[in-house]
């Protein structure tokens, strides 16, 4: 799952947000020294990643990918993901798109000093040029994959990946919305963070839930 993704199954919170977010940038990090909801968020990101990976949906779409680039599929998902959220997020959120994305703007900034550099480095990128909104136009995704196509360090074939997505396109998003729910429960579940609860319930009270969905 890609920083959006991340960020929605985080709780409304800056050291959930920063912790969910965490996990791409743990790299030199000392855990101990965390925060406890830091570190909450943070074994949240790795529980989410473990369960994707792991999931016959996700494996199925990256099986859709041609040899060459089946190796990269992992990183294609992780973006597509990010859009096809947005294209369906009305189903799975009870907040509009733009009214979150601003929240964890705001939540991201005022937790720049609780990241690595590294990491407020490409937050500060993510909110200054809007990637989140960026991620809502597929032309945009095939741009973003490319873009990280050539930052990788050896030769590869990743680039024009989207052509592929385009091909499998309406198989790949029914493989997403199968998959999203079971993630859902899933991170509901394992509970790894205190809930932020509203007056109703304590529960994700930004995020529906519907097994039937």
């Amino acid at each position: 799952m890609n920083h959006l993704s991340h960020l929605f199954l985080a709780q409304p919170t800056v050291p959930s947000r920063v912790g969910n977010l965490l996990g791409d940038f743990a790299r030199g990090v000392s855990f101990d020294a965390l925060p406890e909801p830091v570190h909450q968020g943070l074994q949240n990101h790795w529980s989410v990643d473990r369960f994707t990976d792991q999931h016959p949906e996700v494996r199925a779409s990256k099986a859709l990918f041609s040899a060459k680039r089946r190796r990269f599929a992992g990183i294609a998902l992780d973006v597509l993901y990010d859009h096809f959220l947005i294209r369906h997020w009305s189903a799975f959120a009870a907040i509009p798109f733009d009214q979150f994305v601003d929240d964890a703007y705001d939540d991201l900034e005022d937790g720049l000093e609780m990241m690595p550099e590294p990491m407020a480095d490409v937050v500060e990128r993510i909110v200054d040029q809007d990637w989140f909104g960026a991620y809502a136009d597929l032309e945009q995704v095939g741009f973003a994959l490319d873009r990280i196509a050539q930052r990788v360090r050896f030769k590869n074939e990743f680039a024009g990946v989207i052509e592929e997505i385009r091909a499998h396109h309406d198989a790949l998003e029914i493989h997403f919305l199968m998959f999203l729910p079971a993630l859902i429960r899933h991170v509901r579940e394992s509970r790894l963070e205190h809930p932020v609860p509203n007056e109703a319930d304590e529960t994700w009270h930004w995020i529906r839930y519907n097994p039937g969905h």
